[in-house]
């Protein structure tokens, strides 16, 4: 928000159920203000019972667009007007558009991510092997948007193997990558296959482990095969600096937290809210003033 609200004020906001939590409406008003945009974001509570009429109302309100969480993101596709590829991939949508009257439904998640690594560490997937553990929804968008980006090969590990070998098919009927699920250690003292990691140029941590405030939890990985050359993301960012993180940056690899993604997607669902370059700058300070930047969740 520039200095207050017009009546030129262009209104963006998010949907969810709950929504109170989110730190989109802190990260894009201190965008929209950075940009002297007349633009203002607001948290809306909308019930699942609720949800196509508040998508209406995005077109009636003439509201510029909105982002979409929880428990929304899936429902929501039925009553859109067109959606991206991303979004057909992966089966949801978290930023929609308005496009003078039509609803452009988009996933910025993955993007997200990928702007991410590429910002952090220059890495791009075409021709490169990576190693998602994980197959739930933020998992599957970035295995979408890696396979869209020409990953030559995906390894694939998740606690419950149906759920890897479903996400396998999928990429592999949809995208034609070549996707190896392999198995999760079955005692305490097991770790994933070391192939997997000695193979992989990307290994993306996709699953809650390490979340606060179970912050001492991690994969089960052999640690000392990660080295130098090697990119290790983990989508967690309470703490941002995980275990795993912490493990695989002591052997050598480098490290990405979990806020790069966080930012990136905002800053990309700003872009197809304004047509202008998001002021990454200003949002980064927004998110690290709501959750300053701490090591192992202290």
């Amino acid at each position: 928000m520039a200095d207050g609200i017009s009546g030129r004020t262009r209104v963006c906001g998010i949907f969810g159920c709950p929504v109170e939590h989110s730190f989109s409406p802190a990260m894009q008003n201190a965008a929209f203000k950075a940009a002297g945009l007349d633009y203002v974001y607001v948290p809306f509570l909308v019930r699942p019972g609720h949800l196509q009429a508040a998508v209406e109302a995005v077109r009636a309100l003439d509201m510029a667009g909105v982002n979409v969480t929880i428990p929304h993101k899936e429902t929501v596709l039925s009553f859109l007007d067109e959606i991206s590829e991303e979004a057909r991939l992966t089966g949801a949508v978290n930023t929609i558009v308005n496009r003078t009257g039509r609803l452009f439904g988009d996933n910025t998640d993955g993007k997200g991510f990928l702007r991410s690594l590429k910002e952090n560490t220059g890495f791009t997937p075409a021709g490169k092997t990576a190693l998602l553990i994980g197959a739930g929804g933020a998992a599957r968008a970035v295995a979408v948007q890696l396979a869209l980006a020409g990953l030559k090969k995906l390894f694939l590990a998740n606690r419950s193997e149906g759920r890897a070998r479903e996400l396998a098919a999928f990429l592999a009927a949809q995208a034609g990558t070549e996707v190896e699920v392999i198995p999760w250690p079955k005692g305490e003292s097991e770790v994933l296959p070391g192939r997997a990691v000695t193979e992989s140029d990307l290994v993306v941590q996709a699953t809650s482990l390490g979340m606060y405030p179970r912050q001492q939890e991690t994969v089960p990985l052999p640690f000392e095969l990660f080295g130098p050359g090697k990119v290790a993301c983990d989508l967690v960012y309470n703490p941002v600096e995980t275990l795993f993180l912490q493990k695989a940056g002591q052997a050598g690899a480098t490290a990405v937290d979990g806020l790069g993604m966080l930012l990136y997607q905002g800053a990309l669902a700003f872009e197809l809210w304004t047509g202008i370059a998001a002021p990454v700058g200003a949002m980064r300070e927004a998110l690290v003033r709501l959750y300053p930047v701490k090591k192992n969740g202290s």
